[in-house]
């Protein structure tokens, strides 16, 4: 196990960071805790920032290998008449996934953005649907999507900036490939048309990238409901950092206010982790075909504390019964390992079987009658 201490133990907590956005979160991203907040859950319109929820969607269709990144996407007429924010596709033209998906992500297109529903969806309105159901399943109640790439005004379409670091998070923690995109400051791209072919450059609209050493990404997004969005993802001493701020006043302010939280959250943050690496004792299993079960534990542990607690104080307890009944199956959760901070519980690792064991038959028992008998 190991402790990454950002500072040296406070005296007094860190000052609230200034922000002008009325509605902000900051959240680590490994264990989703929020380290500050204001007017999270409010709804509000999220403008491009949408399209987290668009790339969600996406890699979550790659993930399952209905479409690959070097997938053809062939852009619709009504793909190209979108307006905003777009790279300028051309009815007919045919990109990979690959490159659709960096139109997305870099330069918000929002072309982009519907020619990709078309392609995965059917239409725009089906990839709509599969949004709204990822956000349900999600949990995120204060989420409804009109369209995929954030144009829609309508007061039914809305989210809020809780909501929007969970998707981030969810996209950057189950997708990390998703930060291949998002670091890209720059990028030419090919159109191929019946014109011809031309060079079109890509450029993020993240000025944090420029502005703020740890950036990772994620999304922006701006219009004259909305105002001036993001949710923006650092990284620094192995604390990954969500900070979402919605309808800041400029698009200056956005950027200030996401690096005023960033810079809080990493004054007054200290990360624990535990690998779990060592070696569990087995288990013995009653009713089995084999009596003994081997153990792993499910994962790391990890804790973020903003108190400036002594980490050093965090014990670590192995919670096991003295047996566990046949039929077990590899996976099942057995017991778990206990983590208190000063006599508090703030978490705990399950620890799993590491093999499946089948309830012993008639025919299983005569077999250990017969080993024990030959072994006289």
């Amino acid at each position: 196990m190991c402790f990454i201490f950002l500072l040296a133990m406070p005296l007094k907590a860190a000052a609230a960071p200034a922000v002008e956005a009325p509605s902000y979160i900051l959240m680590e991203s490994s264990t989703g805790q929020i380290i500050c907040e204001q007017n999270a859950e409010e709804r509000r319109s999220p403008a491009s920032i949408t399209k987290i929820m668009t790339l969600l969607v996406i890699f979550d269709h790659i993930g399952t290998g209905r479409v690959q990144l070097d997938s053809e996407v062939m852009t619709s007429a009504y793909a190209k008449s979108m307006g905003g924010s777009q790279v300028f596709l051309e009815e007919g033209e045919v990109q990979t996934l690959d490159t659709i998906i960096k139109c997305i992500a870099v330069a918000s297109g929002n072309d982009a953005s519907v020619a990709a529903a078309e392609f995965i969806a059917g239409s725009e309105q089906e990839f709509v649907n599969l949004m709204n159901q990822r956000a349900e399943d999600m949990g995120l109640t204060n989420t409804h999507f009109e369209d995929c790439c954030g144009l829609s005004e309508s007061d039914n379409h809305y989210t809020s900036a809780k909501d929007v670091a969970l998707m981030s998070r969810e996209l950057i923690t189950k997708y990390p490939q998703i930060l291949d995109y998002t670091k890209i400051w720059m990028e030419d791209i090919t159109h191929v048309t019946r014109q011809g072919s031309s060079s079109f450059t890509l450029s993020s609209t993240n000025k944090l990238l420029k502005m703020y050493d740890w950036t990772t990404g994620l999304k922006t997004g701006s219009t004259s409901k909305a105002l001036y969005c993001l949710s923006a993802t650092a990284s620094k001493d192995n604390i990954d950092l969500i900070a979402v701020v919605m309808a800041s006043p400029s698009n200056k302010s956005r950027f200030q206010d996401a690096m005023a939280l960033l810079n809080y959250g990493y004054s007054v943050s200290a990360l624990y982790e535990d690998a779990n690496e060592e070696r569990l004792p087995t288990i013995p299993v009653k009713g089995g075909v084999q009596e003994e079960a081997a153990l792993i534990f499910k994962g790391p542990f990890r804790y973020l504390d903003i108190a400036g607690s002594d980490l050093n104080s965090i014990e670590k307890t192995i919670s096991l019964p003295p047996e566990v009944v046949a039929p077990v199956k590899r996976g099942d959760a057995v017991g778990e390992a206990v983590y208190t901070l000063n006599g508090q519980r703030i978490g705990s690792v399950s620890i799993l079987s590491d093999v499946t064991i089948d309830k012993a038959g008639y025919k299983d028992y005569l077999k250990k009658i017969w080993g024990l008998y030959c072994n006289l």
